[in-house]
C-alpha cells in the first residue's frame, strides 16, 4: 500500500513541480510582455510628444505672429522665436524669467511710457488688440510698432491659468499705410497745384474730383464741378470722337488716348483743350476709374490758325494768296456741273508802277490795301478775292448765274476805283483792266491753270484796248498768252546763248557833270522780237536757279566792259536781287571776275534791289559782308521808301545809297519832296555814305539835289542806257576816274565810296 502510494505520489509531485515551473514561466512571460508593451507605448508617447513639439515649434517659427505665454506667477512659460525677434530679447534667457525683468521700454501710440503687463494686457480680460511701441533696431529713438492681443486660458498648465499673448509686428504695415497716405497727399497736392487741368472721373464718365486749374479753364469752381457729367462740358460736335475713344479704352484695345477737342465754358465761350485719358484698373484687371489731364490749347490753336492763315493769305491786304485761290478754284471745278456756274475775274491795276515810282512803295502799299477793300465790296460775298502778286488780283466766283454775277462785280470794281484816293496833297485816281473767263468744256480740260490763263488773256486784251475796261475771254485771245508762255521757255536758252545783254546808263558827279560810273541794265536781244525791256521778261523768271544763272552771266559782261570800256577809271553798278544771293556762288563769281580781269574791287559795285526781302543775320548778309570786306562797294537802292531800308543802313554793310526817283519827281516844286530829299541826303552824309540820286530829268532837279548835298546823279537828263559798243565808240574825254588819286572838292571819288565807315 505504501509502495503503491509512493509510486503514485512521486509522479504527482514531479508533475506538480513541473506545472509550477510552467506557471512561473507564463507569469514571467506575461509580465515581461506587459513591461515591453508599456515601454513601447511610452516610447510612442515620447516620440509623439517630440513630433508635436517640433510641429509646434515649426508653427511658431513660420507664423508672422509671435506667441508669449505667461503664468499666473508672472513667469514666462513660452516665448516663440518670432516674439523674441519682434521684442528684441534672447529667447533662451527669457523663458522662466519674470515678465517684469525683460527690461523692455514700452510706449503707447502717443509715445508715453506704460508698464509691460499693462501693454500686454496681462491684468485684464479685455481681448481687444492694441498698438504699442517697443525698441527698434536703429537706435535709442527708434520705435517698432507692434499689435498685441492677450487671452487668459484657465486650464493652461498644471499650476493654474496662463495668459497667452500674440504679438504681430505692424511696422511694415504702418510704414506702408504712411507711404500710401503720403503718396495720396502728394498726389492730391500735385493735382491741386498742377498748372494744367486734372480730374478723376468714374466709369460713368462723371467728375469725382477736379483741380483748380481745370475749374478755372471751365469758368467754374471745384465744388460746382464735382458730380457733373464730363460730357456735359464738351462741345456737341466733339462728343462722338470722345465716346469712341472711351469705348476702346474701356475694352482694353488701348492703354490711353489723346484727343484735341472743344469745351464750352460756363460763360458760353469755347476753349480748345488737349485731353489725355488713362484708365486705372484693379489688381485683377477690372476697370476702376479714369485719370484725366486737360491742357488749354486755345492759344496754340489760335497761333496755328494764324500761321495757316498767313500761309494762305497775302500779308499786306489780308486777301487770299495764289495758293489758296488755286485750291478754291480747283475744288469748285471738281464739283458736279461747274460749267457756266464757276468763273474767274483777273484784275490788274493800270499805271500802278508810275504811282509807286512817284510816291514810293509805302504809298503804293496803301493804295493796294485801298483796292483790296474795293474788291471785297464789289464781290459782296459772291466769290473769293485774292492778290496773286504786285498789283494783280483774282476773284473766283461761283453763282447759278455766273455771267451776270461777274459783270456786276466788274462794274462795281470800276465804279469803286473812280473815286480818287488822297496821296499827300494829290487826288489820284486808280484804274484797272479786268478779264473775265467762265468755265466751259474747253477751259476745264486744263483745270484751274487753264481757266486762270483764259482770264489773264482777257485782261491783257483789256489793257491793249485802252485799259480801264473789261473784256471777256474768247479763244482768239490765247495767242498773247501763249506768246508769254513761249517766251518763258526760251529764256533759259537765251541766257545760255548770251542773248541777255547789259546797257549802261551814266552816273555823273552833279557839281562837275563828270561821268564817274554806270548802272548796268539788262536787255534781251531777241532774235525775232527785237530788243526787249526787263518788264517783258524778268517777271517770267520764277526759277531761282535761272535767276542765279542770269546774275552770273551779267557779272562777266560787266567785268568785260570795265576791262575794255572807253575809260579805265569808271565803275559799274550791277543790280542784284535777293534770289541771286545766299549761297556764296554770286560772291565767288564777282571776286573771280575781279581777279580774272585784274580790276580794282571798287570798280564793280553791287546794287542791292528788293532790299525788303533781305533779312538781317542771314546767309545773304554774310555774303554781302564778304564782298564788302574784299573791297566791293554795296549800294542800297530805293533809299527812303519805307522803314525797313533805313534799318538796313545799320544791319547791312552798305557803302552808299540811291535816292528813290519818287522823291526826285516832285522837286523842287513839291516842298514836302524837297524837305525829304534834303533830310535823306543829310542822313546819308552823316553816316559817311556815298549819295546818288536817280530819275533826274530836269536841270532844276539836278541843281537842287546838288545844293542839298547829293553828290552823284543819273537820269534821262544825262543820258539813257546804251550798249557797251556805243559807249566805246564815243570815247568821251570828260570821264574821270573813280579810283583816280587826284582830289575832287577835297576828296577822291574812291573816298566817297570808301569801305571803312566811321
Amino acid at each position: 500500500m505504501g509502495g503503491v502510494v509512493d509510486v503514485l505520489t512521486e509522479p504527482a509531485v514531479a508533475w506538480t513541480g513541473t506545472f509550477a515551473v510552467l506557471i512561473l514561466a507564463c507569469l514571467a512571460l506575461y509580465f515581461f510582455g506587459r513591461s515591453r508593451r508599456a515601454r513601447l507605448a511610452q516610447e510612442q508617447i515620447s516620440a509623439r510628444e517630440r513630433r508635436l513639439r517640433r510641429q509646434f515649434e515649426a508653427v511658431m517659427s513660420s507664423t508672422r505672429d509671435g506667441v508669449l505665454i505667461v503664468t499666473r506667477t508672472d513667469e514666462i512659460a513660452l516665448l516663440s522665436d518670432v516674439a523674441a525677434n519682434v521684442l528684441g530679447v534672447d529667447r533662451a534667457a527669457a523663458v522662466g524669467k519674470p515678465l517684469s525683468r525683460l527690461g523692455l521700454r514700452v510706449v503707447d501710440d502717443r509715445l508715453r511710457p506704460i508698464l509691460l503687463r499693462e501693454a500686454f494686457g496681462i491684468d485684464t480680460d479685455d481681448v481687444k488688440s492694441r498698438i504699442v511701441g517697443v525698441p527698434g533696431r536703429r537706435g535709442a529713438d527708434d520705435v517698432r510698432w507692434v499689435q498685441v492681443r492677450a487671452r487668459v486660458v484657465q486650464d493652461g498648465l498644471d499650476d493654474g491659468p496662463v495668459t497667452i499673448v500674440t504679438i504681430m509686428d505692424t511696422s511694415g504695415l504702418r510704414e506702408a499705410a504712411e507711404a500710401i497716405s503720403r503718396s495720396d497727399a502728394q498726389f492730391r497736392k500735385a493735382m491741386e497745384n498742377a498748372p494744367i487741368g486734372m480730374a478723376l472721373v468714374d466709369l460713368e464718365w462723371r467728375l469725382m474730383e477736379v483741380n483748380r486749374s481745370f475749374a478755372e479753364m471751365m469758368g467754374s469752381t471745384v465744388a460746382a464741378l464735382r458730380g457733373v457729367p464730363f460730357s456735359s462740358l464738351s462741345h456737341p460736335q466733339d462728343l462722338h470722337a470722345e465716346r469712341d475713344q472711351l469705348t476702346r479704352l474701356y475694352e482694353g484695345l488701348q492703354n490711353r488716348f489723346n484727343l484735341e477737342k472743344r469745351y464750352v465754358r460756363a460763360d458760353g465761350n469755347v476753349v480748345w483743350a488737349k485731353l489725355d485719358v488713362g484708365l486705372v484698373r484693379h489688381a485683377g484687371g477690372a476697370p476702376d476709374h479714369y485719370v484725366v489731364q486737360v491742357r488749354d490749347s486755345t492759344d496754340d490753336r489760335m497761333h496755328s490758325e494764324i500761321l495757316a492763315h498767313r500761309a494762305m493769305h497775302d500779308p499786306l491786304t489780308g486777301l487770299a494768296n495764289r495758293t489758296l485761290m488755286q485750291e478754291v478754284l480747283q475744288e469748285l471745278l471738281d464739283q458736279p456741273d461747274p460749267e457756266s456756274r464757276v468763273g474767274v475775274l483777273a484784275i490788274d491795276l493800270d499805271g500802278f508802277k508810275g504811282l509807286n515810282d512817284r510816291f514810293g512803295h509805302a504809298t503804293g502799299d496803301n493804295a493796294l490795301v485801298h483796292v483790296a477793300g474795293i474788291l471785297r465790296a464789289a464781290a459782296a460775298g459772291r466769290g473769293t478775292v485774292s492778290r496773286i502778286g504786285g498789283d494783280e488780283f483774282v476773284i473766283v466766283v461761283q453763282d447759278h448765274d455766273c455771267s451776270k454775277a461777274m459783270y456786276d462785280i466788274a462794274g462795281a470794281i470800276h465804279d469803286g476805283l473812280r473815286r480818287p484816293i488822297q496821296i499827300k496833297r494829290h487826288q489820284v485816281a486808280l484804274h484797272a483792266s479786268v478779264g473775265i473767263a467762265i468755265a466751259d468744256a474747253e477751259t476745264m480740260d486744263g483745270g484751274a491753270p487753264s481757266l486762270l490763263s483764259a482770264a489773264d488773256s482777257a485782261m491783257y486784251r483789256a489793257k491793249s484796248m485802252g485799259k480801264a475796261r473789261t473784256e471777256v475771254f474768247e479763244p482768239s485771245m490765247r495767242t498773247a498768252s501763249e506768246r508769254n508762255t513761249g517766251l518763258a521757255a526760251e529764256l533759259a536758252e537765251a541766257i545760255e546763248r548770251g542773248d541777255l545783254v547789259l546797257h549802261y546808263q551814266p552816273i555823273l558827279e552833279l557839281r562837275t557833270r563828270t561821268v564817274v560810273g554806270y548802272e548796268a541794265l539788262v536787255r534781251w536781244q531777241h532774235p525775232t522780237r527785237g530788243l526787249l525791256l526787263p518788264g517783258s521778261f524778268l517777271p517770267l523768271i520764277d526759277d531761282r536757279n535761272l535767276s542765279v544763272a542770269l546774275g552770273m552771266s551779267l557779272v562777266d559782261q560787266a567785268a568785260t566792259f570795265l576791262a575794255t570800256g572807253p575809260s579805265q577809271s569808271t565803275w559799274v553798278s550791277l543790280n542784284v536781287s535777293a534770289d541771286q544771293l545766299g549761297d556764296s556762288e554770286f560772291a565767288d563769281k564777282v571776286l573771280s571776275a575781279i581777279g580774272h580781269y585784274r580790276l580794282s574791287p571798287q570798280r564793280l559795285v553791287v546794287e542791292l534791289t528788293e532790299a525788303s526781302l533781305v533779312a538781317p543775320n542771314t546767309r545773304i548778309r554774310h555774303e554781302l559782308t564778304e564782298l564788302r570786306n574784299a573791297g566791293v562797294p554795296i549800294l542800297l537802292d530805293d533809299f527812303g521808301t519805307g522803314v525797313s531800308p533805313l534799318s538796313y543802313l545799320r544791319d547791312l554793310p552798305v557803302s552808299g545809297v540811291k535816292l528813290d526817283m519818287s522823291f526826285v519827281a516832285g522837286i523842287p516844286e513839291d516842298p514836302a519832296g524837297a524837305r525829304v530829299s534834303r533830310a535823306l541826303g543829310a542822313l546819308a552824309r552823316e553816316l559817311g555814305l556815298a549819295t546818288i540820286a536817280e530819275g533826274i530829268e530836269t536841270e532844276d532837279q539836278a541843281e537842287f539835289l546838288a545844293d542839298c548835298g547829293w553828290r552823284y546823279g543819273q537820269g534821262w537828263l544825262f543820258g539813257v542806257a546804251q550798249p557797251a559798243q556805243a559807249l566805246r565808240e564815243q570815247r568821251p574825254e570828260f570821264m574821270s576816274s573813280l579810283i583816280d588819286p587826284r582830289p575832287t572838292e577835297g576828296e577822291t571819288a574812291v573816298e566817297a565810296m570808301r569801305l571803312d565807315r566811321d
